[in-house]
């Protein structure tokens, strides 16, 4: 029978030994170093050196022998050490402005998850790692972050941290409500263009009262599609038929979409939705007041939900390419950031119309997905 040790009959700690819980913790495993892998491989350190960076002329066999036994032995660069070298720490700050009262809920968005994604792929192949800022962001929660540049992804007018970011110095990368500030670069879609070719495409199909809705945003981009819905309609004597959705989200857009269909004396025959929301909803709700589309309505979505292509009838989509986006805003970094562009400037990405049977009633050629523009 084993003598009670007075420790509630677990065995102490051996003499000279420290207990896991009370004692030092144990060293960690050693970093790998450069010159480990080196002596693994059979090469000299230089050679591993410039095949772990793209560098030096070294043959295939000899570049992939090299990664793959860094790979195996787990070994990683001396971050700090690059960052010393560089003069950049190489990470990137993401703050979506639009979203300030739910910092996070941009998530929930086909358009900004897939344009969040995109964003910190593209910014990974390029050896920058991306960190989520919430919207609304205070500078005293960002400011100790060694952040070479921030992208801000649809600022609300006057967006408090884009003026707090180029005050400390810090690069911004957003849409075209920067242009022409020190320190500020742009990629930003025509949303001018986007507007016209949507309701010229509802015209050609024989509409003459096309609603719109819009989320009650400040964004550049939604005050530039209901300044330009209204020109257009003036333009072509129509009817300005506009609903904006107070909320963002699938239930306060919906009701924005019956609201427009309901509203006025007449129906309208055609229905524009820029506010995000699901295309089966927004087709379920038209059908609910009675319309068949496309009989009665032509519908088109900005949207990024595949379910579009799903639905019955298919909806038209208006894409904002959330991807080339992300990619044009990243070549645009890296060049200001490694390459020395001093003077600010801008990218302009086309948008695609995605026709399909929702806004279609007279005969249409096979593929009827437009070009960017």
């Amino acid at each position: 029978m084993t003598e009670d040790s007075g420790h509630g009959g677990k065995p102490s700690p051996q003499d000279g030994q420290p207990s896991p819980r009370r004692g030092r913790p144990s060293p960690s495993t050693p970093r790998v170093r450069l010159v480990d892998v080196a002596r693994e491989a059979g090469l000299s350190k230089t050679t591993v050196s410039a095949a772990l960076n793209g560098t030096g002329r070294l043959s295939p066999e000899v570049r992939e022998r090299a990664r793959e036994t860094a790979r195996v032995m787990g070994y990683r660069p001396n971050a700090t050490a690059r960052q010393l070298r560089a003069g950049r720490a190489r990470l990137i700050g993401y703050v979506v402005g639009e979203l300030a009262d739910a910092p996070w809920s941009f998530l929930d968005s086909p358009y900004f998850a897939r344009l969040t994604g995109a964003t910190a792929a593209s910014a990974l192949g390029h050896g920058y790692a991306i960190v989520l800022l919430p919207a609304g962001s205070l500078q005293s929660e960002w400011s100790a972050l060694p952040l070479d540049a921030v992208i801000v992804a649809d600022p609300v007018a006057d967006d408090r941290i884009v003026e707090d970011l180029l005050a400390a110095r810090i690069p911004v990368f957003s849409d075209r409500s920067v242009e022409g500030r020190p320190e500020a670069h742009w990629v930003d879609v025509d949303a001018v263009a986007a507007v016209r070719r949507t309701l010229d495409h509802f015209l050609a199909q024989g509409a003459r009262r096309p609603a719109l809705v819009v989320p009650d945003s400040t964004t550049r981009f939604h005050r530039e599609v209901s300044a330009a819905h209204q020109d257009w309609c003036r333009a072509h004597g129509l009817p300005e038929l506009a609903v904006r959705a107070t909320e963002p989200g699938n239930g306060p857009v919906v009701q924005a979409v019956e609201t427009a269909l309901t509203a006025g004396p007449e129906r309208p025959d055609a229905l524009f939705v820029v506010a995000e929301a699901s295309p089966p909803l927004v087709l379920d709700a038209a059908r609910r007041h009675g319309y068949d589309v496309p009989g009665d309505l032509l519908l088109a979505c900005v949207s990024e939900d595949e379910s579009a292509v799903h639905t019955e009838p298919p909806v038209t989509t208006l894409s904002l390419r959330p991807e080339a986006v992300a990619e044009a805003g990243i070549e645009l970094l890296v060049t200001v950031l490694e390459h020395g562009q001093r003077e600010t400037g801008g990218v302009l990405v086309p948008v695609r119309l995605d026709v399909r049977a929702s806004s279609v009633r007279h005969p249409q050629p096979p593929n009827t997905s437009s070009p960017p523009t």
